[in-house]
């Protein structure tokens, strides 16, 4: 007959991994499900995601119905500053964190990062490996500047045409389109800092 050690009840825990993103801080300029969704997912991972919100915050924290779930859920594992981008002290603020970021991430008209000067011409002057991650409905053509809600791109995609009856598309449960533009979008490292 063999003795074997009595096992501890409750063995130590073992020492966590570090997640694979951490060290990597993102800027985030986002609203709705696409742009946090990105964010999303690389805070899931390990990043620092700062979120930068207008005074008022993010319209998506005041959405109801089927939309009050959307902030929480999209922007979980995420730090949250308010800014006032309009003023030269906020673009000061936001001009120093993003000096700290590995990654910048905005879904906004091309228009509207242009005149904060946030757009990817402007801050790649400022750092050359700094990634821009610009979430974008409509590549530039005709239909760059339209807004590209989910449920647009599921009709103009022929998403609805198959999940609807024959003649009656029907939208998808879930934003399935700007879920999957977030993950794909969301870049992946390691970057040399």
């Amino acid at each position: 007959m063999t003795a074997t050690a009595p096992q501890p009840a409750n063995p130590a825990p073992s020492t966590p991994r570090a997640l694979p993103l951490a060290g990597v801080r993102v800027v985030e300029f986002t609203h709705m499900v696409m742009g946090p969704t990105c964010g999303m997912a690389l805070g899931d991972l390990g990043a620092e995601v700062i979120k930068v919100e207008p005074l008022t915050g993010d319209s998506t924290r005041r959405l109801l119905g089927s939309g009050a779930g959307f902030y929480p859920l999209f922007n979980r594992n995420k730090k949250s500053i308010a800014l006032d981008l309009q003023s030269a002290q906020g673009r000061e603020v936001v001009l120093r964190l993003i000096a700290t970021a590995d990654i910048v991430s905005e879904n906004f008209k091309t228009e509207t990062m242009q005149k904060l000067g946030l757009d990817y011409a402007s801050l790649s002057k400022l750092d050359e490996r700094l990634i821009y991650v610009s979430h974008k409905g409509f590549l530039p053509g005709p239909y760059d500047h339209r807004t590209a809600l989910d449920e647009v791109v599921q009709m103009m995609g022929g998403l609805a045409y198959m999940t609807g009856r024959p003649g009656d598309p029907l939208r998808a449960g879930s934003s399935v389109n700007d879920i999957m533009g977030g993950l794909f979008l969301a870049p992946w490292g390691p970057w040399p800092r």
